[in-house]
């Protein structure tokens, strides 16, 4: 699959969700932490394929806020698995940038620690930024930035009338990285789960059966062949496209 990709058009920013970590481990008779740990291994393998094909971000939505409400002892075990999986080799190796978004807030001090330690540890990595949804919930982060839009509005620094799109956007927790081109969801359910919901107003939805630890560099592969194959339109007609794209060619 990976020689019919088109290497030019290889999308910039990619989300997935990783899902179906705990079914995988259940159907084979483990415990889910057990699923947890073999999700970090798929991790690793693609994300150094996205930097060998050229992706510059890469989001995955670890842990969501609802997440919180698990049992006890998968929370702690997922907490353990973030403080365990963050390893330089990974982002040394590929030369990637780690970045974390999400109410940090409720995550124990020495995660928050380890986490603050390898975003300064790998700041000046540019081959790829790897960006970690962690405790993250997109309702909440429109929220937050809505407070605070509507924080500086009543301090009389934003008039009302100059609000913009961009406006919301720099008050965003992702405000750093462009909007993702390419959603993939593993383990079979077709939704979004609060995840990037203004992020992703145009970006193209994949979703596949395969569950999180199962997902190899062939199933990226067919994501972004998947991707390739559509014609992003952005609310014009196919002919407006077509024309567009045949006056570039033609330069």
């Amino acid at each position: 699959m990976k020689e019919l990709l088109d290497m030019n058009r290889i999308p910039q920013h990619i989300a997935i969700i990783m899902d179906g970590n705990g079914r995988w481990a259940m159907e084979r008779g483990k415990d889910r932490s057990f699923g947890h740990q073999a999700g970090v291994d798929a991790v690793r393998r693609i994300t150094s394929e996205c930097t060998r094909l050229g992706v510059k971000f890469l989001t995955l939505y670890t842990f969501s806020t609802e997440n919180w409400n698990r049992p006890a002892d998968e929370v702690a075990a997922l907490m353990g698995l973030v403080l365990t999986s963050l390893e330089d080799e990974i982002f040394m190796k590929n030369n990637v940038r780690f970045r974390v978004v999400g109410d940090r807030s409720r995550i124990p001090d020495a995660v928050n620690k380890k986490l603050a330690e390898t975003e300064e540890h790998t700041a000046k990595n540019d081959a790829m930024t790897m960006v970690v949804a962690l405790s993250y919930s997109s309702k909440l982060e429109l929220t937050t930035a809505t407070k605070q839009i509507a924080q500086e509005v009543k301090e009389g620094k934003l008039d009302v009338n100059s609000i913009t799109e961009e406006t919301i956007n720099e008050r965003l927790w992702t405000n750093f990285m462009p909007d993702p081109e390419l959603l993939i969801r593993t383990g079979g359910e077709i939704r979004i789960s609060n995840y990037l919901l203004w992020q992703i107003a145009y970006s193209e939805l994949y979703f596949c059966d395969t569950y999180g630890p199962d997902f190899m560099e062939e199933d990226l592969h067919k994501a972004i062949y998947s991707y390739q194959s559509r014609q992003r339109r952005f609310g014009k007609t196919e002919a407006q496209v077509e024309a567009e794209e045949k006056k570039l060619k033609g330069k």
